[in-house]
């Protein structure tokens, strides 16, 4: 599993989701926020105007971002760590086994991610919540809510497994994906989500006994694309399997033998 050790100069700021941290140094500060980075390279206050119009604006954007952390599953709250007299170190890791990558942002295209890749960004790095994957990703909870990130700076991301990078636009100008292994993908790729064949046999065969479920994500355009090897459900189900979870299987131990 790797990590990222990041070396802040006096002065700067990142930030990164709650339980990504793993240790600083003693003269890197830590403050926990409800608010993320947004049209301002997260400074906490100011840019929206004094007095109490200011405040109120402020209050309702927060909250605004913590109902939308709370809609996409995510912690409510970020943490950001500043160096203060000299150069400092902090470092990071994502949740699972697995890669990270550093996405340099030069405002010119933003990227999205899954809700679960998010490590660290620095804090000229703006974070939003992104609703895509059309009306099968709402039914059906598959890639609907993302993560957005703009501006300038670097976004650390992480994943599951080892990444491969695509670009649609090699492959005919579009790639069909399991929705579990799309990791992030550049602004000007179009996202969506689609039924495998339809309700009928086959349909049913794929979902049943093909381990895909009913969906799939569709890229499209001409873009970075980021996918792991690993989902969360193939991972969940090969502990359990290890585990025992699964030695009665749906017979519910009917045909088990047991020696005595």
């Amino acid at each position: 599993m790797q990590m990222a050790v990041v070396n802040l100069h006096p002065g700067q700021t990142v930030y990164c989701e709650a339980g990504k941290f793993l240790f600083k140094t003693t003269n890197v500060t830590m403050e926990t926020r409800l608010s993320g980075p947004s049209n301002g390279g997260g400074q906490s206050q100011g840019g929206s105007g004094g007095g109490m119009g200011g405040m109120l604006r402020q209050a309702m954007g927060t909250a605004m971002q913590v109902g939308q952390r709370m809609l996409a599953g995510e912690s409510m709250a970020f943490q950001y760590f500043s160096a203060q007299g000299g150069e400092g170190t902090v470092g990071f890791a994502g949740v699972l086994p697995g890669e990270m990558r550093a996405l340099e942002l030069d405002g010119t295209r933003a990227w999205f991610a899954e809700k679960d890749a998010f490590v660290a960004a620095e804090s000229t790095v703006d974070f939003g919540i992104a609703f895509q994957g059309g009306r099968t990703g709402m039914s059906g909870g598959e890639g609907f809510i993302l993560e957005k990130f703009t501006g300038h700076g670097t976004v650390i991301i992480a994943g599951a497994g080892n990444f491969i990078d695509l670009n649609p636009a090699d492959f005919g100008g579009r790639i069909e994906v399991d929705t579990g292994c799309v990791v992030a993908f550049e602004e000007g790729i179009q996202y969506g989500v689609q039924r495998i064949g339809g309700l009928n046999r086959q349909g049913m065969m794929n979902a049943v006994f093909g381990g895909e479920g009913l969906s799939l994500a569709t890229l499209e355009g001409n873009g970075r694309v980021i996918l792991q090897s690993l989902t969360i459900e193939s991972l969940a189900n090969a502990l359990k399997k290890a585990q025992g979870g699964d030695k009665q299987g749906p017979t519910g131990g009917l045909f088990s033998t047991h020696a005595g």
